[in-house]
Protein backbone atom coordinates (compact mmCIF):
# COMPACT_ATOMS: atom_id res chain seq x y z
CA UNK A 1 0.00 0.00 0.00
CA UNK A 2 1.37 3.44 -0.52
CA UNK A 3 1.95 6.24 1.83
CA UNK A 4 -1.70 7.37 2.89
CA UNK A 5 -2.52 10.89 1.90
CA UNK A 6 -4.80 12.79 3.56
CA UNK A 7 -7.53 15.01 2.34
CA UNK A 8 -10.49 17.01 4.60
CA UNK A 9 -12.05 18.42 2.06
CA UNK A 10 -15.25 16.27 0.91
CA UNK A 11 -15.52 13.96 -2.34
CA UNK A 12 -17.25 15.08 -5.34
CA UNK A 13 -17.30 12.42 -7.63
CA UNK A 14 -20.02 11.12 -10.38
CA UNK A 15 -21.49 7.40 -10.04
CA UNK A 16 -20.02 5.23 -12.63
CA UNK A 17 -22.24 2.04 -14.30
CA UNK A 18 -19.99 0.03 -15.86
CA UNK A 19 -22.98 -1.17 -17.53
CA UNK A 20 -26.86 -2.15 -17.06
CA UNK A 21 -26.32 -6.02 -15.94
CA UNK A 22 -23.29 -4.60 -13.68
CA UNK A 23 -23.66 -2.84 -10.27
CA UNK A 24 -22.16 0.44 -10.01
CA UNK A 25 -18.81 0.32 -8.84
CA UNK A 26 -18.01 3.27 -6.60
CA UNK A 27 -19.05 2.80 -2.93
CA UNK A 28 -22.04 5.90 -1.90
CA UNK A 29 -23.02 6.98 1.28
CA UNK A 30 -24.76 9.81 3.13
CA UNK A 31 -25.56 11.47 6.48
CA UNK A 32 -23.67 13.29 9.35
CA UNK A 33 -22.49 16.41 8.42
CA UNK A 34 -20.39 15.67 11.65
CA UNK A 35 -18.66 12.23 9.72
CA UNK A 36 -18.45 14.08 6.66
CA UNK A 37 -14.47 15.21 7.04
CA UNK A 38 -13.98 12.20 8.55
CA UNK A 39 -15.00 9.97 5.93
CA UNK A 40 -13.85 12.29 3.03
CA UNK A 41 -10.35 11.63 4.52
CA UNK A 42 -10.68 8.21 4.38
CA UNK A 43 -12.72 8.12 1.21
CA UNK A 44 -9.80 9.91 -0.40
CA UNK A 45 -6.96 8.10 1.11
CA UNK A 46 -8.98 4.81 -0.03
CA UNK A 47 -9.17 5.52 -3.48
CA UNK A 48 -5.75 6.70 -3.61
CA UNK A 49 -4.20 3.58 -2.01
CA UNK A 50 -6.89 0.72 -3.24
CA UNK A 51 -7.79 -0.48 -6.74
CA UNK A 52 -10.94 0.85 -6.53
CA UNK A 53 -12.68 4.30 -6.99
CA UNK A 54 -12.93 6.68 -4.81
CA UNK A 55 -15.98 6.23 -2.60
CA UNK A 56 -19.15 9.07 -3.08
CA UNK A 57 -19.74 10.82 0.27
CA UNK A 58 -22.35 13.35 0.13
CA UNK A 59 -23.80 14.61 3.37
CA UNK A 60 -27.47 16.15 4.38
CA UNK A 61 -27.91 14.81 8.21
CA UNK A 62 -28.00 11.84 10.66
CA UNK A 63 -31.41 11.21 10.34
CA UNK A 64 -31.70 12.07 6.09
CA UNK A 65 -28.59 9.44 6.42
CA UNK A 66 -30.55 6.62 7.47
CA UNK A 67 -34.15 6.98 5.66
CA UNK A 68 -31.77 6.99 2.31
CA UNK A 69 -30.08 3.78 3.74
CA UNK A 70 -33.53 2.56 4.58
CA UNK A 71 -34.96 2.88 1.09
CA UNK A 72 -34.42 -0.46 -0.02
CA UNK A 73 -31.55 -2.62 -1.51
CA UNK A 74 -30.05 -2.16 -5.41
CA UNK A 75 -27.45 0.15 -7.06
CA UNK A 76 -29.81 2.90 -6.64
CA UNK A 77 -29.68 2.99 -2.77
CA UNK A 78 -26.86 3.81 -1.05
CA UNK A 79 -24.57 1.61 0.90
CA UNK A 80 -23.58 3.76 4.21
CA UNK A 81 -25.53 5.90 6.24
CA UNK A 82 -22.93 8.42 8.44
CA UNK A 83 -24.28 8.80 11.75
CA UNK A 84 -23.70 11.31 14.82
CA UNK A 85 -26.09 9.64 16.70
CA UNK A 86 -27.03 5.73 16.91
CA UNK A 87 -29.84 4.40 14.96
CA UNK A 88 -33.25 4.30 15.88
CA UNK A 89 -35.72 1.05 16.33
CA UNK A 90 -38.07 2.83 14.23
CA UNK A 91 -35.02 3.22 11.12
CA UNK A 92 -34.25 -0.44 11.86
CA UNK A 93 -38.12 -1.06 11.31
CA UNK A 94 -37.91 1.35 7.78
CA UNK A 95 -35.38 -0.91 7.00
CA UNK A 96 -37.01 -4.25 7.24
CA UNK A 97 -40.05 -3.12 5.63
CA UNK A 98 -38.09 -2.52 2.37
CA UNK A 99 -36.21 -5.27 2.52
CA UNK A 100 -33.21 -4.06 3.96
CA UNK A 101 -32.37 -6.79 6.74
CA UNK A 102 -29.25 -6.90 7.88
CA UNK A 103 -27.15 -3.47 8.98
CA UNK A 104 -23.60 -3.38 10.51
CA UNK A 105 -23.15 -0.66 13.28
CA UNK A 106 -19.89 0.37 13.15
CA UNK A 107 -18.55 2.90 15.70
CA UNK A 108 -15.72 4.98 14.72
CA UNK A 109 -14.74 6.91 17.51
CA UNK A 110 -16.10 9.60 20.00
CA UNK A 111 -16.46 13.53 19.28
CA UNK A 112 -17.63 16.29 21.42
CA UNK A 113 -20.09 18.87 21.23
CA UNK A 114 -19.32 22.04 22.20
CA UNK A 115 -20.29 25.92 22.70
CA UNK A 116 -18.33 28.71 20.33
CA UNK A 117 -17.99 32.12 19.98
CA UNK A 118 -16.40 34.78 17.84
CA UNK A 119 -12.60 34.70 18.95
CA UNK A 120 -12.91 38.41 20.49
CA UNK A 121 -15.88 37.88 21.68
CA UNK A 122 -16.50 37.37 26.14
CA UNK A 123 -15.60 33.79 27.78
CA UNK A 124 -19.05 32.13 29.03
CA UNK A 125 -18.45 28.80 31.43
CA UNK A 126 -21.86 27.30 30.71
CA UNK A 127 -23.40 24.69 32.10
CA UNK A 128 -27.21 22.60 30.95
CA UNK A 129 -29.18 24.57 33.29
CA UNK A 130 -28.38 27.50 31.81
CA UNK A 131 -28.93 26.99 28.11
CA UNK A 132 -32.20 25.09 29.52
CA UNK A 133 -33.00 28.63 31.03
CA UNK A 134 -31.73 30.45 27.90
CA UNK A 135 -33.51 28.53 24.70
CA UNK A 136 -36.42 27.32 26.85
CA UNK A 137 -40.14 27.52 25.62
CA UNK A 138 -40.73 27.70 29.35
CA UNK A 139 -38.95 27.97 32.44
CA UNK A 140 -39.46 27.87 36.41
CA UNK A 141 -39.54 31.02 38.05
CA UNK A 142 -40.76 31.36 41.93
CA UNK A 143 -41.83 27.73 41.67
CA UNK A 144 -44.29 28.32 38.33
CA UNK A 145 -44.10 27.26 34.96
CA UNK A 146 -44.00 30.73 32.72
CA UNK A 147 -42.95 31.52 29.05
CA UNK A 148 -39.40 32.61 29.34
CA UNK A 149 -38.75 35.98 29.96
CA UNK A 150 -34.89 36.00 29.94
CA UNK A 151 -33.43 38.29 27.23
CA UNK A 152 -29.66 38.52 27.89
CA UNK A 153 -26.82 35.60 29.31
CA UNK A 154 -26.78 37.60 32.50
CA UNK A 155 -30.54 36.53 33.49
CA UNK A 156 -29.86 33.27 32.92
CA UNK A 157 -27.27 33.72 35.46
CA UNK A 158 -25.80 36.84 36.82
CA UNK A 159 -22.07 35.09 36.38
CA UNK A 160 -22.70 35.10 32.71
CA UNK A 161 -21.72 38.23 30.30
CA UNK A 162 -24.45 40.25 30.04
CA UNK A 163 -25.05 39.93 26.26
CA UNK A 164 -28.38 39.24 23.96
CA UNK A 165 -28.93 35.61 24.04
CA UNK A 166 -28.45 34.67 20.50
CA UNK A 167 -27.87 30.68 19.79
CA UNK A 168 -27.22 28.62 16.35
CA UNK A 169 -28.30 25.16 17.05
CA UNK A 170 -28.30 22.33 14.77
CA UNK A 171 -31.65 21.17 13.11
CA UNK A 172 -33.59 18.55 13.98
CA UNK A 173 -32.34 16.53 11.01
CA UNK A 174 -29.10 16.52 12.61
CA UNK A 175 -27.46 13.83 14.69
CA UNK A 176 -25.45 16.56 16.52
CA UNK A 177 -29.64 17.77 17.62
CA UNK A 178 -30.57 14.95 19.14
CA UNK A 179 -27.10 14.60 21.40
CA UNK A 180 -27.69 18.36 22.32
CA UNK A 181 -31.90 18.20 23.30
CA UNK A 182 -30.68 14.77 25.73
CA UNK A 183 -27.35 15.98 27.26
CA UNK A 184 -27.82 19.82 27.53
CA UNK A 185 -31.46 20.50 27.30
CA UNK A 186 -32.72 18.34 29.19
CA UNK A 187 -30.08 17.70 31.32
CA UNK A 188 -31.09 21.38 32.45
CA UNK A 189 -34.19 20.94 32.62
CA UNK A 190 -34.15 18.69 34.75
CA UNK A 191 -31.33 20.55 36.54
CA UNK A 192 -33.67 23.19 37.30
CA UNK A 193 -36.98 21.09 38.64
CA UNK A 194 -39.09 22.42 35.54
CA UNK A 195 -38.99 18.18 33.94
CA UNK A 196 -41.12 17.75 37.83
CA UNK A 197 -43.38 20.94 37.08
CA UNK A 198 -43.97 20.21 33.72
CA UNK A 199 -44.75 16.37 34.47
CA UNK A 200 -47.33 17.51 37.26
CA UNK A 201 -49.12 19.69 34.52
CA UNK A 202 -48.79 16.84 32.60
CA UNK A 203 -47.10 18.43 29.55
CA UNK A 204 -44.78 15.69 28.51
CA UNK A 205 -42.51 17.16 26.28
CA UNK A 206 -42.08 20.38 27.91
CA UNK A 207 -38.95 20.07 28.30
CA UNK A 208 -37.75 20.10 24.59
CA UNK A 209 -39.90 22.64 23.59
CA UNK A 210 -37.91 25.83 22.16
CA UNK A 211 -38.29 29.24 22.10
CA UNK A 212 -39.84 30.34 19.07
CA UNK A 213 -39.34 34.11 19.28
CA UNK A 214 -36.18 33.98 17.54
CA UNK A 215 -33.35 33.54 20.11
CA UNK A 216 -32.32 30.01 19.34
CA UNK A 217 -32.15 29.32 15.09
CA UNK A 218 -32.20 25.68 13.79
CA UNK A 219 -29.18 25.61 11.31
CA UNK A 220 -29.95 23.06 8.52
CA UNK A 221 -26.84 23.20 7.25
CA UNK A 222 -23.68 21.65 8.28
CA UNK A 223 -20.92 23.92 10.42
CA UNK A 224 -19.40 25.38 7.83
CA UNK A 225 -22.93 27.75 7.74
CA UNK A 226 -22.90 28.19 11.58
CA UNK A 227 -19.92 29.46 11.32
CA UNK A 228 -20.95 31.96 8.65
CA UNK A 229 -23.68 32.78 10.91
CA UNK A 230 -21.65 33.79 13.61
CA UNK A 231 -19.46 35.80 11.74
CA UNK A 232 -22.39 38.03 11.21
CA UNK A 233 -23.66 38.27 14.44
CA UNK A 234 -20.59 38.44 16.84
CA UNK A 235 -22.62 38.24 20.39
CA UNK A 236 -24.02 34.59 19.10
CA UNK A 237 -23.18 31.74 20.35
CA UNK A 238 -23.07 28.49 17.58
CA UNK A 239 -23.21 24.76 18.50
CA UNK A 240 -20.22 22.45 16.54
CA UNK A 241 -18.89 19.44 17.11
CA UNK A 242 -15.12 19.69 18.73
CA UNK A 243 -13.14 18.47 15.58
CA UNK A 244 -14.79 21.48 13.41
CA UNK A 245 -14.04 23.51 16.26
CA UNK A 246 -10.46 22.68 17.12
CA UNK A 247 -10.01 23.51 12.99
CA UNK A 248 -11.44 27.12 13.33
CA UNK A 249 -9.59 28.03 16.58
CA UNK A 250 -8.64 31.48 14.64
CA UNK A 251 -12.00 32.76 14.70
CA UNK A 252 -13.66 30.57 17.40
CA UNK A 253 -13.38 30.87 21.20
CA UNK A 254 -15.06 27.98 22.72
CA UNK A 255 -17.14 27.91 26.55
CA UNK A 256 -16.10 25.31 28.98
CA UNK A 257 -19.44 23.10 30.50
CA UNK A 258 -19.60 21.99 33.90
CA UNK A 259 -16.12 23.76 34.53
CA UNK A 260 -14.72 21.48 31.95
CA UNK A 261 -12.81 22.88 28.72
CA UNK A 262 -13.34 20.45 25.60
CA UNK A 263 -10.46 18.64 24.44
CA UNK A 264 -9.66 14.95 23.08
CA UNK A 265 -8.09 14.25 26.37
CA UNK A 266 -11.56 15.35 28.47
CA UNK A 267 -13.90 13.21 26.10
CA UNK A 268 -11.67 9.97 26.00
CA UNK A 269 -11.68 10.64 30.38
CA UNK A 270 -15.22 10.95 30.21
CA UNK A 271 -15.17 14.52 32.18
CA UNK A 272 -16.47 16.17 29.09
CA UNK A 273 -19.75 16.37 29.87
CA UNK A 274 -20.90 16.51 26.25
CA UNK A 275 -19.26 14.13 24.25
CA UNK A 276 -20.99 11.00 21.68
CA UNK A 277 -20.42 8.35 20.06
CA UNK A 278 -20.26 8.56 15.93
CA UNK A 279 -21.08 5.56 13.55
CA UNK A 280 -21.90 4.58 10.42
CA UNK A 281 -24.11 2.02 8.82
CA UNK A 282 -23.41 -0.54 6.30
CA UNK A 283 -25.67 -2.20 4.57
CA UNK A 284 -24.69 -5.81 4.46
CA UNK A 285 -26.79 -6.81 1.27
CA UNK A 286 -24.27 -4.54 -0.94
CA UNK A 287 -21.09 -5.98 0.27
CA UNK A 288 -20.48 -8.63 -1.90
CA UNK A 289 -21.98 -6.48 -4.67
CA UNK A 290 -20.59 -3.20 -4.62
CA UNK A 291 -16.67 -3.34 -5.16
CA UNK A 292 -14.31 -2.08 -2.25
CA UNK A 293 -17.12 -2.27 -0.06
CA UNK A 294 -16.16 -4.50 2.17
CA UNK A 295 -12.81 -3.05 1.95
CA UNK A 296 -13.57 0.42 2.70
CA UNK A 297 -15.28 -0.36 6.18
CA UNK A 298 -12.23 -2.51 6.94
CA UNK A 299 -10.13 0.38 6.22
CA UNK A 300 -11.64 2.92 8.03
CA UNK A 301 -11.72 1.00 11.12
CA UNK A 302 -8.01 -0.13 10.95
CA UNK A 303 -5.63 1.39 13.15
CA UNK A 304 -3.57 2.83 11.10
CA UNK A 305 -7.13 5.43 10.05
CA UNK A 306 -9.49 5.31 13.53
CA UNK A 307 -6.40 4.41 15.97
CA UNK A 308 -5.21 7.26 18.15
CA UNK A 309 -2.03 8.00 16.04
CA UNK A 310 -4.20 8.46 12.73
CA UNK A 311 -5.54 10.79 10.57
CA UNK A 312 -8.65 11.06 12.32
CA UNK A 313 -7.53 11.57 15.65
CA UNK A 314 -5.24 14.32 14.18
CA UNK A 315 -8.46 15.99 12.77
CA UNK A 316 -9.99 15.47 16.14
CA UNK A 317 -11.69 12.07 16.50
CA UNK A 318 -11.15 10.31 20.01
CA UNK A 319 -10.45 6.98 19.22
CA UNK A 320 -12.55 4.37 20.45
CA UNK A 321 -10.81 1.83 22.98
CA UNK A 322 -12.57 -0.85 22.06
CA UNK A 323 -11.69 -0.62 18.51
CA UNK A 324 -10.38 -4.02 18.35
CA UNK A 325 -13.96 -5.74 18.97
CA UNK A 326 -15.28 -3.63 15.92
CA UNK A 327 -12.64 -4.27 13.87
CA UNK A 328 -13.53 -7.82 14.57
CA UNK A 329 -17.33 -7.01 14.21
CA UNK A 330 -16.53 -5.91 10.86
CA UNK A 331 -14.27 -8.32 9.51
CA UNK A 332 -16.98 -11.08 10.66
CA UNK A 333 -19.74 -8.86 9.14
CA UNK A 334 -22.05 -9.07 12.42
CA UNK A 335 -25.03 -7.09 12.11
CA UNK A 336 -26.63 -5.61 14.77
CA UNK A 337 -30.13 -7.05 16.04
CA UNK A 338 -33.07 -4.82 17.47
CA UNK A 339 -32.59 -2.29 19.73
CA UNK A 340 -35.80 -2.73 22.17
Amino acid sequence: MNAIKLAAAAILASTALTGAAVARDQVQMAGSSTVLPYASIVAEAFGENFEFPTPVVESGGSGAGRKKLCEGVGENTIDIANSSSRIKQSDIDLCASNGVTEIQEVRIGYDGIVFASDINGAEFAFTPADWYNALAAKVVKDGELVDNPNTTWADVNPDLPAQDILAFIPGTKHGTREVFDEKVIEAGCEATGADTAFEEAGMEDGCTSLRTDGVSVDIDGDYTETLARLEANNNAIGVFGLSFYENNTDKLRVATMGGVNPSTETIASGEYPVSRPLFFYVKNAHLDVIPGLQEYVEFFVSDEIAGPNGPLAAYGLVSDPELAKTQEMVRNRTPMGALN
